[in-house]
C-alpha cells in the first residue's frame, strides 16, 4: 500500500523557547507573547512602537505565540490593539490553529469572540478540527463543536476527517468523541482508506477496538485502492496484536452469520420432520370401508390419469392404486408421492410436499457447516502466537486447542456429508428426477424410451424444472415431455 506517513504541518518552532532564564530571553514581542509576559508586550508596543500585527522572520504572529500558550490576556491585548484573529502564517495557519495544538480552550474563546474564522484551513486543508485530533486535544475539539459549531467530520485536502487522523495517532478518547458526535466511520480519503485503516496502519490497537465495537461488521472488509483491507496493512506493517484483534472481529461477523443460519437449520429440520411428505391417502383415510370396496373397480384402466399400465402401481400394503413417482416408504408405512428418500437425518421421508424444505434444510446446513469450520480455524490460529521449537504444530494444537480439534473434525465430516447431498439434490432438481429412480431406473418402465435407453418423460429442462421446484416446492406430473413407454406401446 502506497501511503506514507503525513506529518502534522504545526508549529514545531512553537516549542523551541525554554523557560529557564525566562527575562533573558523575552527580548521582543514574540518571545513575551510566548512566556506571557504582558508588561513586556505593553513596554515593546507602547513605549517602543512595535507593531503587534506583524510577522517575525518565520512568518509567525505575536498572536499565534499566545494562542499556543494559552495566555487569553496576552491574547485579548494584541487583538485590542491591532492583532488580526485571521492572519496565517507561511503555511496559512491562524492562532486558532496554534491554539488547538495544545488545546488552549481560553484562548479559543478570545479568538472567536473576536472574529476568528473556525473553519479557516491551511494550505493542507487541516481546519482547527483536524490540528485538535491530530494532537488529541479532545476536550478543546468538543468546546468548539459545542459551543461554535465547528464541523467536526470536514475532510483535509487528502479526504481524510478529524477521525481520521485520531485513528492514526491513537487517540481513543478523541475517537469516542467523534464517533458519540456521529462522525462517519466509513468515510475514505483519496487512498480509498477508512479510519480504521489508518489505525491498523499504526498498529494503534485501542483505536482498532474503538472502532470495531461502535462500527458496522461491514467495515472489517473494506478495501482501499490498493485491494488491503486493514487486516492485511496491520499484518503488512507486522502489527500482529492488531491483525490478531481484526481477524477475530471479522470471524465474529461470520459466527454470528453460522449461528443464525445454525437457528434456520434447526426451523427447517423440526418443518422437514414434522411435516406431511406427500402421503396418498388410502379409501381408510377418507372413511371408506376396505372390506366393500375395491379400489380396481373404482379406477377406469383404459382411462385414468393414475393408471399408467404399471401393475407395479398397485401397493399390497396401503391397497391403493398410486401415482407412477410414487413409492412404499417402509419404515413410514405408507406410499409417498414424487418420492425421493427416506431420510434418518428428519426421521421423515422426503417426498413432493417437504421436498423444497428438505433442500432449504441441506443447503442451510452447509454453510453452518462451512461457517463453522471457518471460526474453528481462525481460533486454532490465532491461539498459536509461537510453536516451540521442539514440539510440532499438529502435536501443539491438539495439546493446546483439544476440543476445537474435536469439533472441526466433527464438523469437516457433517460439511462433507450435506455438501454432497446438497449437490445432488441440486443436480436432481435440474433434471426433475428423483434419488430413488435414479437407483432404480432399470426397474422403471417410465424412464425407458421405446428403444430401451434411459429417458426421463418428466425432464423440461433445467430452467423449467428449477423454476417450477421454486416457486411450487414440486412438479406437476401431468406435464410431460414425451409420452412414457406404457402409454406409447397402447
Amino acid at each position: 500500500m502506497a501511503i506514507s506517513e503525513i506529518e502534522v504541518a504545526s508549529s514545531s518552532e512553537a516549542t523551541t523557547h525554554h523557560d529557564n532564564n525566562q527575562a533573558a530571553n523575552v527580548i521582543d514581542v514574540f518571545s513575551a507573547a510566548a512566556y506571557g509576559d504582558l508588561d513586556k508586550l505593553r513596554k515593546f508596543f507602547e513605549v517602543d512602537g512595535v507593531s503587534l500585527s506583524s510577522p517575525d522572520g518565520n512568518g509567525y504572529y505575536a498572536l499565534q505565540w499566545a494562542a499556543l500558550n494559552n495566555f487569553s490576556d496576552i491574547a485579548q491585548y494584541i487583538i485590542e490593539h491591532g492583532g488580526d484573529v485571521n492572519a496565517s502564517d507561511n503555511i496559512q495557519q491562524t492562532a486558532l490553529h496554534w491554539a488547538a495544538v495544545r488545546g488552549s480552550i481560553v484562548v479559543a474563546d478570545v479568538l472567536l469572540h473576536n472574529g476568528a474564522q473556525v473553519e479557516a484551513a491551511d494550505v493542507n486543508g487541516y481546519r482547527a478540527v483536524h490540528v485538535a485530533a491530530q494532537y488529541g486535544q479532545t476536550a478543546f475539539l468538543n468546546h468548539i463543536v459545542a459551543r461554535y459549531h465547528a464541523d467536526y467530520d470536514a475532510p483535509d485536502n487528502g479526504g481524510r476527517s478529524p477521525l481520521h487522523w485520531a485513528a492514526y495517532k491513537g487517540y481513543a478518547d478523541t475517537i469516542r468523541l467523534l464517533l458519540f458526535r456521529d462522525a462517519s466511520q466509513g468515510r475514505q480519503d483519496k487512498e480509498g482508506c477508512t479510519p480504521l485503516h489508518w489505525a491498523a496502519l499504526r498498529g494503534n490497537v485501542e483505536a482498532c477496538t474503538v472502532l470495531v465495537h461502535a462500527g458496522k461488521k461491514q467495515e472489517l472488509m473494506v478495501k482501499d485502492k490498493a485491494g488491503f483491507t486493514p487486516f492485511q496493512l496491520a499484518s503488512d506493517k507486522g502489527h500482529r496484536p492488531v491483525a490478531l484483534f481484526l481477524v477475530t472481529a471479522a470471524v465474529g461477523l461470520w459466527g454470528w452469520t453460522a449461528l443464525s443460519l445454525a437457528f434456520v437449520s434447526l426451523i427447517m429440520l423440526y418443518k422437514c420432520s414434522s411435516k406431511d411428505p406427500g402421503y396418498i391417502k388410502t379409501s381408510g383415510d377418507l372413511g371408506g370401508d376396505g372390506d366393500t370396496e375395491d379400489p380396481l373397480l373404482n379406477v377406469d384402466l383404459n382411462n385414468s390419469t393414475v393408471w399408467m399400465g404399471n401393475w407395479s402401481q398397485l401397493c399390497p400394503t396401503c391397497k391403493i392404486i398410486r401415482p407412477v413417482r410414487s413409492k412404499h416408504c417402509h419404515a413410514c408405512n405408507r406410499c409417498v408421492e414424487q418420492f425421493d428418500h427416506h431420510c434418518p437425518w428428519i426421521s421423515n421421508c422426503v417426498g413432493k410436499r417437504n421436498k423444497k424444505d428438505f433442500f432449504i434444510f441441506i443447503t442451510v446446513a452447509t454453510l453452518t457447516s462451512f461457517l463453522a469450520a471457518v471460526v474453528a480455524v481462525q481460533r486454532i490460529w490465532t491461539g498459536i502466537p509461537e510453536v516451540p521449537i521442539q514440539e510440532t504444530w499438529i502435536h501443539h494444537v491438539a495439546v493446546r486447542h483439544p476440543g476445537v480439534v474435536v469439533f472441526l473434525v466433527l464438523d469437516i465430516v457433517i460439511f462433507v456429508a450435506a455438501t454432497t447431498l446438497t449437490i445432488s439434490q441440486a443436480s436432481q432438481i435440474a433434471r426433475n428426477i428423483t434419488t430413488n429412480e435414479l437407483a432404480n431406473a432399470i426397474r422403471y418402465n417410465y424412464l425407458r424410451s421405446p428403444n430401451g435407453r434411459f429417458r426421463n418423460p418428466y425432464n423440461h429442462g433445467c430452467r423449467k424444472n428449477c423454476t417450477d421446484f421454486l416457486i411450487h416446492g414440486y412438479t406437476n406430473d401431468d406435464e410431460i415431455a414425451w409420452p412414457p413407454r406404457q402409454l406409447v406401446a397402447r
